[in-house]
């Protein structure tokens, strides 16, 4: 079992500190609330009064914090994790922060002979209280593999996500998606509402088409994904359900401001020349719009 410096107890780090002490750890834990450090303290962790007692002869440093400012303040700042880390040790930064600022951290970290990797967590703070979170491990397959034990005890789920640097971006582009995604479908159900249909109704019919099962397992493998653009469901039409969509809320007086930018890459994929493609089509339209190289010739 390895010694750790836990810094960061909140909300998702409190119960991540705790299962690592239920999975045999022994813990010294850093926050800036007394009764979060209080707490794991009854549990069995010991309380460290600055990050440098924190990351003091340890194996593994783990910070969850709730931005890159503090994570580097926490890293290099005075009585920083950086004046007492050992260069056998590793810092493991599990927080969600913008991936520039994790790619700077773990270079500095670098230059200063420290080894560093980051894994930002999905799933919720149920999730975490079960230690059932998915692990999003960006780091060299040694780095994740020496993590691993603790990744265990925090997770049911570990995805190497390709190398340092590369699980803040997943975390950040599923974060990106499932954020957007409430909210449209915050749009779609306030409009069933608003035009008369029972709710119950509206997520039964939602739950069985592409608008609650989403495209990345349904519409796109068999169509865009596998280079096929012939048209199951047009551009054409699908720009067209969406103006009926809009109109018929703007009757009504309910907002859609996702469902109008949507159209718009829709308008955008007509003008290129592809309203009678597959509607998937607006993948390729965009990653071409964004100059990426086409994939479907």
């Amino acid at each position: 079992m390895s010694t750790i410096g836990f810094i960061g107890l909140g909300q998702m780090g409190s119960p991540m500190a705790a299962n690592l002490i239920k999975g045999g750890h022994s813990l010294r834990v850093f926050d800036i609330s007394a009764e979060a450090v209080a707490d794991l303290v009854s549990k069995g962790a010991v309380a460290a009064k600055t990050p440098a007692e924190a990351a003091l002869d340890v194996e593994f440093v783990v910070t969850m914090l709730p931005n890159g400012g503090l994570v580097r303040n926490v890293i290099f700042g005075e009585d920083g994790v950086a004046t007492t880390l050992s260069k056998e040790a590793m810092l493991i930064d599990m927080s969600t922060i913008h991936p520039f600022e994790t790619d700077a951290l773990i270079k500095e970290m670098a230059e200063q002979g420290f080894q560093m990797m980051e894994a930002p967590v999905g799933r919720t703070s149920v999730h975490a209280i079960k230690g059932e979170l998915l692990i999003m491990a960006g780091g060299s397959k040694e780095q994740i593999e020496r993590a691993q034990p603790l990744f265990d005890c925090m997770g049911s789920e570990t995805v190497d996500c390709g190398g340092p640097g590369k699980g803040g971006r997943v975390k950040i582009i599923n974060n990106y998606m499932s954020i957007a995604l409430n909210a449209l479908s915050a749009e779609a159900i306030t409009l069933a509402e608003a035009i008369g249909l029972d709710f119950d109704t509206a997520m039964k019919v939602m739950s069985g088409t592409p608008a609650g099962n989403g495209h990345f397992t349904t519409t796109w493998p068999g169509k865009v994904l596998a280079g096929d653009l012939s048209p199951a469901f047009m551009v054409d039409l699908a720009h067209k359900d969406l103006g009926i969509a809009l109109d018929l809320a703007n009757q009504v007086n309910v907002p859609m401001p996702c469902g109008a930018a949507s159209r718009e890459l829709y308008s955008i994929t007509r003008a290129a020349g592809r309203g009678r493609q597959d509607w998937t089509s607006v993948l390729e339209q965009l990653r071409v719009t964004s100059g990426l190289e086409p994939k479907i010739k």
